[in-house]
């Protein structure tokens, strides 16, 4: 069956000759398939395996599984404690995960957790992970002014580059959201890439201040604090879910660019039963041909070098 690039084409020359009627598109015969790689790198599929490190840098009564209007201007203790497992158990627990499969993650890291949590967030690079910036805190950097969010994001910087040794190449604001003035900061600050975007199963490259700027896309269904913090799906529904878009995901990649973003939050994907499906999923995903995990750093240095990079 041909694709719907295929028809698209087939159906432009059609129109040319003059076929322009329904038969004559069926009875055109399909153009042969690409090849099955086309990343630079000879990998049919990347998958993209995000582990924010939060915990630690949350605000007073921060959102949680406990219902927030219990407390009522007291401090919630319980939700402290649901934080406190994100660093205590949680990122350990990945990181061990991480070297049992063999495969390299992208943290984006906020800064004032890894102020508070200096040793983790070193051993988290020191195991060849990237480390990625995540704003000073969790606040709406889009209501700041120009200048109090480059502030914002240049003090998370500064906490990941302190501590870990490595300068943060990528970004991720919280919940995504960025504001107007964001894109224009970040390439200012000497960053590739930002993952705020949802529109796309691939990188692409835009345009920043007249420069190359990569966007790797994030997604939102493939994320532990949508589905499984939400209290939509168990762990057991969060590896189907992701498991059948990994299938389709395989499929389409024998005839075009696709990437796959997973993500994993300290206090949420850290847990046992998360773990257990990662590690399931992951290595379920490591059977297939031409299967490979990247860095996000990695994927936008990748999306630069290649002139079919889709451009915006």
């Amino acid at each position: 069956m041909a694709t719907r690039k295929e028809f698209l084409k087939t159906a432009g020359l059609l129109s040319m000759a003059g076929m322009v009627g329904p038969a004559a598109l069926m009875a055109a015969p399909a153009q042969q398939k690409k090849p099955a790689s086309s990343w630079i790198d000879g990998s049919r599929l990347v998958v993209s395996v995000s582990m924010q490190f939060e915990a630690g840098g949350q605000p007073v009564n921060a959102e949680s599984p406990f219902p927030q209007n219990m407390v009522k201007g007291y401090k919630d203790l319980p939700s402290e404690t649901w934080y406190q497992y994100g660093y205590k158990e949680g990122i350990p627990r990945m990181l061990d995960t991480w070297d049992k499969l063999g495969i390299k993650v992208t943290s984006h890291m906020v800064g004032s957790a890894v102020l508070k949590n200096p040793a983790l967030a070193k051993e988290i690079v020191q195991r060849g992970h990237e480390a990625a910036a995540h704003g000073r805190d969790w606040a709406t950097q889009y209501t700041m002014s120009y200048e109090e969010e480059k502030k914002f994001i240049s003090d998370g910087v500064d906490a990941v580059k302190q501590v870990t040794g490595m300068t943060p190449k990528g970004y991720n604001a919280n919940w995504l959201r960025r504001g107007e003035n964001t894109l224009n900061i970040l390439q200012e600050l000497g960053f590739t890439y930002h993952i705020d975007d949802l529109s796309r199963d691939e990188p692409f490259i835009i345009q920043v201040n007249n420069k190359d700027f990569v966007v790797v896309p994030y997604t939102l269904r493939n994320n532990d604090i949508v589905l499984v913090s939400g209290q939509w799906y168990s762990s057991d529904q969060f590896l189907q879910q992701v498991k059948m878009e990994f299938d389709q995901l395989y499929e389409e990649s024998a005839n075009r660019r696709r990437m796959m973003s997973v993500s994993f939050h300290d206090r949420i994907g850290g847990t046992p039963q998360m773990v257990k499906a990662a590690t399931e999923l992951f290595t379920y995903m490591q059977q297939h041909k031409g299967v490979t995990f990247r860095r996000k750093d990695e994927i936008a240095r990748m999306a630069l070098s290649d002139k079919t990079t889709i451009r915006e």
